[in-house]
């Protein structure tokens, strides 16, 4: 889109921002003129250059009339049965027609964020832009100079939902040059219990630009899973940002299902801020061609007696490139610190590529904090042992990476989830199934 031109973008959302959406939108319009687009010199974008994203000429989704209708029938491969609470954008856009919000469990509000913004402005006052702040990086500010398109979800205190919320992202090839920048906000209040499902979606090998924020709280007591699950156009260019906040013996579990856009780039962050929680924070990444996927989390201990899991595995195929950049940081007063991390790469040809970092910063005495990284290839021991059983050579291959991503699925609390994601990764190596 080009420097000049996304701050004359960002600029302009300011005008006619809707209700208290406006102040956040002028605090992203002044952080990315500071910001700009991050480059290879900083740190934590040195092996991810986005260069694509900002020379590309985008079209502001949120200034378009909604195009690209899609019929109801297209969203059923993406809906896990269709029996949930689902919520549709088409080409970043909100389509309350494709919508089903009647089956919301007891407790459970949803809204758009626009709507939000005018209906619930204390509510969106004290949370919203407090978590994926607008000065976190360009962008951060991108998004939230044009915050309006997004949703709402507030789960009320003491409320136990088993009942996922679906969010699905959908572009087809109305949406090609399309940049969207959704920000969700997830509240579970004290004592409640949700989950909620973030698709992502190509229905056409057409050039767009998604930039997405989640702001996540986690009260005291309460549990939320997010799963994220990004199958864009190998000719779109995704980024996305997720940060929670927890209170005491809080539960956040993220999980990161990723296999499409030719460049992505995920963060997810938590702060563990009340004494005694915890976090699970899990991924799958599988690339080949030549796409490009980064991976960076962040796990902030604050209080003492808490808790953290992460575990990414990665498989990387052809000229691929993977990035992952784990940190565990443990502050002074966060004693008791209980935190293992790992990333497991499988290289499975000679040009794959991956630069993995776990790190860990303690800056407190009585901690039990573990990290580690493997990067490998496929085990030639296990092979012969499949072959010699009368297994081909390329269904042994195939099981193999199928059982080395599995198991990391098997984290996920869905069995309708699990079930979907396994799917998907067996199509992925048997060269079946949707694209991405």
């Amino acid at each position: 889109m080009g420097l000049r031109f996304a701050e004359q973008a960002v600029a302009a959302s300011v005008v006619d921002a809707p209700g208290t959406l406006k102040a956040l939108r002028t605090a992203g319009a002044d952080a990315f003129k500071l910001l700009g687009f991050p480059t290879t010199r900083e740190e934590d974008w040195h092996y991810t250059n986005v260069s694509a994203i900002a020379s590309a000429q985008f079209e502001v989704a949120m200034d378009r009339a909604p195009v690209g209708a899609v019929q109801a029938a297209t969203l059923a491969p993406y809906t896990f049965g269709g029996t949930w609470p689902l919520i549709v954008f088409v080409n970043g856009r909100f389509d309350a027609a494709l919508s089903s919000l009647d089956a919301l469990p007891e407790g459970v509000r949803v809204m758009p964020l626009a709507q939000a913004a005018t209906d619930e402005p204390e509510l969106l006052s004290r949370f919203l832009g407090t978590a994926v702040t607008p000065s976190r990086d360009g962008f951060s500010a991108l998004n939230a100079a044009f915050a309006g398109e997004g949703m709402l979800v507030h789960v009320a205190k003491e409320m136990v939902s088993e009942t996922p919320v679906h969010i699905l992202h959908l572009v087809n090839a109305a949406g090609a040059n399309v940049m969207s920048h959704p920000r969700h906000l997830l509240i579970t209040e004290r004592h409640a219990k949700a989950s909620v499902v973030e698709s992502y979606i190509g229905l056409a090998d057409v050039p767009y630009f998604t930039n997405a924020a989640v702001e996540a709280f986690v009260e005291d007591g309460a549990t939320l899973q997010l799963v994220r699950i990004q199958r864009e156009s190998r000719s779109a260019q995704h980024v996305s940002t997720v940060e929670a906040r927890q209170g005491r013996d809080s539960h956040f579990i993220a999980f990161t299902f990723q296999t499409g856009a030719s460049l992505s780039r995920s963060n997810v962050y938590t702060v563990l801020a009340g004494d005694g929680c915890g976090c699970t924070i899990n991924g799958l990444y599988m690339l080949d061609g030549q796409q490009h996927g980064d991976h960076q989390t962040r796990v902030e201990h604050v209080a003492p007696n808490c808790f953290s899991r992460e575990q990414y595995k990665g498989l990387l195929d052809e000229r691929s490139h993977g990035v992952f950049n784990g940190k565990v940081y443990v502050h002074p007063e966060a004693q008791k610190t209980d935190g293992k991390q790992t990333n497991n790469t499988l290289l499975l040809s000679q040009d794959a590529q991956i630069d993995t970092k776990p790190q860990l910063e303690i800056f407190a005495d009585d901690v039990k904090c573990t990290h580690g990284a493997t990067v490998g290839r496929i085990d030639e021991t296990a092979l012969f042992y499949l072959k010699s059983r009368g297994v081909s050579a390329p269904l042994a291959r195939q099981l193999l990476m199928y059982a080395f991503a599995a198991d990391v699925l098997e984290t996920i609390d869905s069995p309708v989830i699990v079930e979907a994601l396994e799917t998907l990764t067996l199509e992925r190596f048997t060269g079946e199934g949707q694209p991405g």
